[in-house]
């Protein structure tokens, strides 16, 4: 008011410094502007305060701090002038921080600019979800100014409203998978028409700056906005932050991206799809994330972990070296999560992730850089998975084959150590029978395997026979004859036999190599099996000795007309003594 005063009152003030109508120069973004003098003091008492006792043409002093951008100013500049401005979400902040900067209030003016770009902020811009979007986007620039004023409070009260009353235009969220030919298809929701789509309304929260966007997210979680809603679009803001086609400060800036959406993030089961958790999870390993952070998505994942196929759980390590590709320990974190958080009275999802264990430990197994311990290791995770749905290990058994097959170069011993996780006991008959003449086996599991088949087999005859409704199989294995006398001391010696000859085929093939001695039932014994071919490696006599080992174990089964537990239980015992020795 006192300005006013000066400028009404005074004449000779007046008449003084209000020469021409361009007496007055100075420098504002980089910029020259000439301006009316008599305008300016007007409408800006800032400006009134400077050019009180300011008589040169020129205005030398820096404008410090000073809000908006070259645009806004010249928009205030054209306001002095009698220009109605034209404001738009884009430069209502601008303008309106700029207009509190240099006071053009309405006590030194009335209409003044101030009040105008207040009206068209409330009027115009709250009301309307994109255009308050847009307008809280350029308060990052004027974050201090937009904080004093109560913009940033008013922009965020009206996107909460908008967003409790329509939690669509956060996005849609994305559905349960869904296979198909080509995996898994994650698509959002698909409402009705009544409704249009508000997919453009989401990707502008995307363009907020990371401080922005965490003010407007955390109010609507906390204001109660369903979580399925609040993850999609946490998602798409890591999708178009956090990617890793970036180089130099944006990597840094990712990074703060992808810890920021996890913290955010809601707990809830189901809000976002197995698949889209692990591509941040990826994120977050390719960025170096916090431990927290990554801990974070391993942990959302595993109370999931049914839903996620092979290819989610090639999660790559943070690692470069080429024969750490995959992180095993991750894997196992995962999966400790799952089992933690698992709560169902049902086995499917028991399961699933028993059988997505095993299918990942066969994927891991065709790789020739996956080194032999880390190999053991994932077949102790798949192990313990089979085990707690007490299902066959066949799964099991079927990736140590691929992976013997894809490193051929190991040793017996290392061989050994690979299958010592291989639990014979528990495999399914066409898999024990693919076990006894599968070539890459240590001879150790392949003589496992038939001594299991055996107690299997014994078993089934034992139950049989007790369960038998009439005495007739009880009567056949009545020996009370001198002809199954003899016969039983005929089989006892053949068994006896076998077993010497197979306790000398070990001793042979454990020391590599095959030896010729002289009247040796060994080299009997080759032959009966037809191995007395010169051009036979040692491996593939090896291959048909256990063929026909097990053959041979079978024929004494058919003796067992004249004593069918007796035979079973000798064949068992002499597998066992082969297998111990």
């Amino acid at each position: 008011m006192a300005t006013q005063e000066i400028i009404k009152d005074s004449s000779y003030w007046y008449n003084k410094f209000i020469t021409s109508p361009s007496d007055v120069r100075f420098r504002i973004h980089g910029k020259h502007y000439q301006l009316d003098r008599k305008l300016l003091i007007e409408k800006s008492r800032k400006f009134a305060m400077l050019l009180k006792d300011h008589k040169n043409e020129e205005l030398a002093v820096p404008f410090k701090n000073i809000p908006g951008d070259s645009t806004a100013f010249e928009l205030a500049m054209k306001f002095c002038q009698g220009y109605e401005p034209n404001l738009t979400a884009i430069n209502i902040v601008p303008v309106i921080c700029l207009a509190f900067y240099l006071e053009m209030t309405e006590e030194h003016c009335q209409g003044n600019l101030l009040d105008k770009a207040f009206n068209f902020f409330h009027l115009k811009i709250l009301p309307h979800w994109n255009e308050s979007v847009k307008a809280f986007q350029t308060m990052e620039h004027h974050f201090d100014f937009a904080i004093h004023l109560g913009l940033v409070d008013s922009c965020l009260e009206s996107l909460l409203s908008k967003a409790r009353d329509n939690p669509r235009l956060l996005g849609e969220p994305f559905k349960k998978p869904t296979l198909s030919d080509t995996g898994a298809d994650y698509r959002p929701i698909v409402r009705k028409k009544l409704f249009t789509s508000n997919q453009q309304a989401s990707e502008a929260l995307t363009l907020l700056s990371l401080r922005l966007y965490e003010l407007i997210i955390s109010s609507i979680i906390q204001n109660g906005v369903q979580p399925e809603y609040v993850a999609a679009s946490l998602f798409r803001y890591a999708e178009a932050w956090a990617t890793v086609n970036i180089t130099g400060e944006a990597v840094v800036d990712s990074k703060d991206v992808i810890e920021t959406v996890e913290k955010l993030l809601p707990d809830d089961k189901i809000v976002l799809p197995c698949k889209l958790l692990f591509e941040m999870l990826r994120t977050a390993i390719f960025f170096h994330a916090s431990p927290s952070c990554r801990y974070g998505f391993e942990m959302r994942i595993g109370k999931q972990l049914n839903e996620a196929l092979v290819e989610d759980l090639s999660t790559p390590s943070q690692g470069y070296a080429a024969e750490v590709q995959f992180d095993i320990d991750c894997v196992k974190r995962i999966l400790q999560n799952f089992y933690a958080n698992y709560t169902s009275s049902e086995s499917s999802g028991l399961i699933k992730v028993a059988e997505l264990i095993e299918d990942y430990l066969a994927k891991l197994a065709d790789d020739e850089n996956l080194t032999k311990d880390s190999f053991i290791s994932l077949c102790a995770i798949s192990v313990a998975t089979t085990i707690e749905t007490k299902r066959y290990s066949d799964g099991v058994y079927r990736a140590i084959d691929i992976y013997l097959d894809r490193h051929n170069y190991l040793t017996e011993s290392e061989k050994e150590e690979v299958c010592q996780g291989l639990d014979c006991s528990r495999m399914s008959e066409e898999a024990r029978i693919h076990a006894s003449q599968n070539s890459r086996l240590p001879l150790r599991v392949v003589v496992q395997a038939l001594f299991v088949g055996q107690l299997h087999l014994r078993d089934v005859i034992t139950t049989r026979v007790d369960n038998s409704d009439n005495g007739s199989r009880k009567e056949v294995m009545v020996i009370g004859s001198e002809e199954s006398d003899e016969a039983r001391i005929e089989m006892d010696n053949g068994v006896i036999e076998l077993e010497n000859e197979c306790d000398r085929m070990k001793r042979q093939i454990e020391e590599g190599v095959v030896k010729e001695k002289k009247n040796s039932r060994w080299k009997a014994l080759k032959r009966k099996f037809g191995c007395m071919n010169g051009s036979h490696a040692c491996t593939n006599c090896q291959v048909h000795l256990r063929t026909n080992l097990f053959r041979e174990l079978q024929m004494l089964h058919e003796l067992g007309a004249v004593s069918a537990r007796k035979v079973a239980q000798i064949q068992a015992d002499t597998v066992n003594r082969i297998l111990t020795s």
